[in-house]
């Protein structure tokens, strides 16, 4: 499934008294001791992280190996699964994507594919504690479509013990509602009509909402709904070129789906990981705001 190449490498706690030129500091590399232990690389002797002492590191082979088995046994179609395996940094963090492709469905019947997508995330420096969610991966624009609901989510403290049948259930569970009432609701988006105005109202209130530093006033971040709406008007755009829509075949209207991609673009295409997933929070935040809920209603 994964890359285990890229992860063949073990951690381990040093003494931050001890010398060490890579790791920086003062005092010729040498750092206060009272700050925890150092932790490294065995292979290359890199440091990536300052921990305390009654930190136990957890090999990323461990964790990785448990996900997959669980994985296997969440009975979820693997044909032409992709697997994508990223280590940051010097192995600071990782993130595993799994990309089930065997359980792609189309939006419109045609040409816009969207597939289950599983995301899993841990780190060795603390940033990220265990974390996986079921989502979903539009192909047309290579968009992470985050959902308001957390699906399969599991969240706890670094340990390679988390219940391998527990998580493979709540896999195939995620998968499931991915499959019907998340495809479901994405159908209901694409046929919601919302007009221009409406969304500029919704970023101005979620993801562009900014504090004035004098006022204290909410306002909207002008650069930033300038670039929403740029996405909002190409995706309506894209949808009227394939014959989709021609209801709203003017450049004033759109739908809930080309705002709910507008969204998913922001938070895709950042080049920093951890960007990307505070980002994908706000999204989520945005799509259980009252302002999202109200045009679902309609």
């Amino acid at each position: 499934m994964f890359n285990h190449d890229v992860l063949n490498f073990n951690v381990e706690k040093f003494s931050l008294g001890a010398f060490n030129p890579n790791f920086g500091g003062v005092d010729g590399g040498r750092i206060d001791p009272s700050l925890g232990v150092g932790l490294r690389r065995t292979d290359s002797k890199e440091p990536i992280a300052i921990v305390s002492e009654s930190y136990e590191p957890v090999q990323y082979l461990d964790i990785v190996e448990n996900l997959e088995q669980a994985i296997s046994m969440s009975g979820i179609d693997l044909e032409g699964a992709k697997f994508e395996t990223n280590v940051i940094g010097h192995g600071e963090q990782l993130e595993l994507t799994a990309k089930f492709y065997a359980e792609s469905t189309t939006i419109d019947g045609r040409n816009d594919l969207v597939t289950p997508q599983f995301k899993f995330r841990t780190s060795h420096n603390r940033t990220w504690a265990n974390n996986g969610m079921m989502g979903y991966f539009r192909a047309a624009c290579y968009n992470t479509l985050v959902d308001g609901d957390k699906l399969a989510y599991v969240y706890g403290r670094h340990s390679k013990n988390f219940s391998v049948p527990s998580f493979a259930s709540k896999i195939r569970a995620a998968s499931d509602y991915v499959a019907n009432s998340g495809m479901n609701k994405m159908h209901r988006w694409y046929q919601t009509p919302v007009h221009r105005d409406q969304a500029i109202s919704l970023f101005s209130n979620t993801l562009a909402k900014r504090m004035d530093n004098v006022t204290k006033a909410h306002k909207p971040n002008k650069v930033m709904l300038s670039n929403l709406m740029k996405t909002f008007d190409e995706e309506n755009r894209h949808l009227i070129g394939r014959g989709n829509y021609e209801k709203y075949g003017e450049r004033t209207e759109g739908t809930l789906w080309t705002a709910y991609q507008a969204a998913t673009a922001w938070s895709t295409h950042v080049p920093k990981e951890n960007t990307r997933v505070i980002r994908e929070d706000r999204v989520r935040k945005m799509m259980d705001s009252p302002h999202w809920k109200r045009l679902e209603m309609v």
